[in-house]
């Protein structure tokens, strides 16, 4: 294996728990949870007996505007480059393509309206009342797999709450899939954290057997074509604003979709729509 795509969120991530804490102070913990998690990703990386194959590591900070890391995350490999910023193609994906041997999805969340679900949401809280990709319930995991699958790139890690792990067995999907578990959550903004230990023993662990193994042991997750995305916004208004936008279709008050024949156009219409989505909220 010669290139890892690490895209990193941040309501998965051990230690946090609500939105507000990224408000005042609290954004300095928020920013140093993030980054720990990340720097037991690359410990585990480190400790497998791959480690020398690696040639690049690049990892997306994806949360919110990509600034919860520090350039200084580099420093702790000199194979590591840091994406930041926003905004920018492809979002928590940006640069994902077919030179890319395994992707890590680390801090990731359930989708939104998940039953005890930290901080449950997909893409936007704002905006998203739900998300179906060829009917199926999305959350940002299975698209983001979706991409990495359309270039035939397997899911090797994912680092998050329970409810995602839950969510993704309900629905039989990344099977084989090594899955760290972070926290549980009580309610949408309140979570028991799991002991700090803990969560780098099983990342250091998990990440040294992912890195030891074939590639073909992780799954590909792909969409058939066509591929047909379907959002149901907040409100009204945020509709009619996104079905302005050429080649899609208004399905009912709150309801547009879009389809095409590759994933990628359909992935970067849904993020379009999610940001015209955002002119709706007047």
């Amino acid at each position: 294996m010669k290139k890892l795509f690490i895209s990193v969120d941040m309501e998965g991530v051990a230690g946090t728990f609500s939105w507000q804490q990224e408000i005042g102070n609290e954004r300095r913990f928020v920013r140093e949870a993030i980054f720990r998690q990340v720097s037991w990703v690359i410990e585990g990386i480190h400790a497998s007996r791959a480690n020398d194959s690696l040639e690049e590591i690049v990892l997306a900070d994806s949360h919110s505007l990509g600034d919860s890391l520090s350039y200084d995350i580099t420093g702790l490999d000199d194979r590591l480059h840091l994406i930041s910023g926003f905004p920018r193609p492809d979002y928590m994906m940006t640069t994902m393509g077919p030179d890319v041997d395994l992707v890590f999805l680390v801090g990731y969340h359930a989708g939104v309206g998940r039953l005890h679900g930290n901080m449950d949401h997909t893409y936007s809280n704002a905006c998203i009342h739900d998300i179906w990709i060829n009917d199926i319930p999305m959350n940002e995991t299975l698209i983001n797999a979706g991409l990495a699958g359309y270039y035939d790139v397997p899911i090797g890690l994912i680092v998050g709450d329970r409810a995602l792990r839950l969510e993704l067995e309900e629905g039989k999907q990344l099977p084989g899939v090594a899955f760290v578990e972070t926290k549980q959550a009580v309610s949408r903004y309140s979570a028991k954290n799991y002991p700090m230990e803990r969560v780098r023993a099983q990342t250091i662990e998990k990440t040294r057997t992912v890195f030891d193994s074939p590639l073909r042991d992780f799954p590909v997750f792909r969409f058939r074509s066509p591929v047909e995305c379907r959002i149901e916004f907040s409100h009204t208004a945020q509709a009619d604003v996104v079905c302005m936008m050429p080649y899609s279709k208004r399905l009912d008050g709150r309801t547009v979709s879009f389809e095409a024949e590759e994933f990628p156009l359909v992935y970067r219409a849904l993020l379009a729509m999610i940001f015209l989505a955002k002119a709706g909220n007047l």
